[in-house]
């Protein structure tokens, strides 16, 4: 059986440093392989970035996890999820900055490299991951029949790291509306049931539901959120364009479990090899 790979793109700051340490914490379990990816514009730019990811590497030797040093030429808005591509990675660790940093990979940047690629990414900030993992998931269910997609891949790593999923929908006054909240929670509880997974709900404001999920994740202390890469505004009203981007940016610095939506029937089961439950 081949080894599990996980990409993470590192631009040698800090936050670079803290997506690969979440990709660790995610590989060791799995003894999966972390390839650290460098993109440069130009050939003569190689030997110096090589010199560095093996120095990034070096501080992480006694992780007791296999970290492969790769330098890329092209853009990262196309080569990251390509390399992922191409290296059947289950997972891309990311890191965002603030307004400044490596091609100023935030919000609505940070979603172009996502929305290119066919593996979902976990993209985080300023936040170390804790030893055990995520403890805590926040699973945002809409109303989109994609937003199914994503129960698969945090089934599996709630299995993982024995974590505690925490669904939670809009309050829709509209009764067929109400009806649908109703049964994606019915969904949500008999899916992670069946997959021994711990899992509580709760219902929270549709308006501004993107600033209610980040509240609500901050009160169950979460590690993670997990949603889809709808990228476009939402009929139902749960969803704005922005909500992607708030998301990931989030100020309580909680990363983000983001997968572009599958367009095949058997998706919403799960297609990723890494997180088939």
């Amino acid at each position: 059986m081949s080894k599990k790979v996980f990409i993470v793109p590192h631009d040698f700051t800090s936050v670079g440093d803290i997506a690969l340490e979440h990709a660790i914490a995610s590989a060791r379990p799995l003894s999966a392989a972390v390839h650290l990816l460098h993109v440069v514009s130009k050939d003569v730019q190689i030997k110096e970035a090589a010199e560095k990811l093996e120095s990034v590497i070096a501080r992480y030797a006694a992780e007791g996890v296999e970290i492969i040093p790769v330098v890329r030429i092209g853009s990262i808005f196309e080569d990251i999820g390509e390399y992922a591509a191409e290296h059947s990675a289950e997972l891309i660790f990311m890191g965002t900055h603030g307004a400044h940093g490596w091609q100023h990979i935030t919000g609505s940047h940070a979603l172009k490299v996502v929305t290119s690629s066919t593996v979902p990414f976990i993209i985080v900030q300023e936040k170390s991951v804790k030893p055990t993992g995520y403890d805590s998931i926040v699973v945002p269910m809409d109303l989109h029949k994609e937003t199914k997609q994503k129960l698969s891949i945090v089934a599996s790593l709630a299995k993982y790291f024995k974590s505690k999923v925490h669904v939670v929908t809009p309050d829709e006054s509209d009764e067929y509306l109400r009806h649908q909240v109703h049964s994606n929670i019915i969904f949500s509880e008999r899916f992670f049931k069946e997959r021994g997974v711990e899992m509580t709900s709760a219902i929270v404001s549709s308006s501004g539901f993107d600033k209610e999920v980040v509240k609500y994740a901050v009160s169950v202390d979460a590690d993670l959120i997990a949603i889809m890469n709808l990228n476009r505004s939402s009929f139902l009203n749960a969803i704005t364009a922005n909500y992607e981007q708030y998301i990931i940016t989030n100020d309580a610095l909680i990363p983000t479990l983001i997968l572009n939506p599958i367009d095949t029937a058997s998706s919403q089961s799960g297609s990723f090899s890494m997180f088939s439950v």
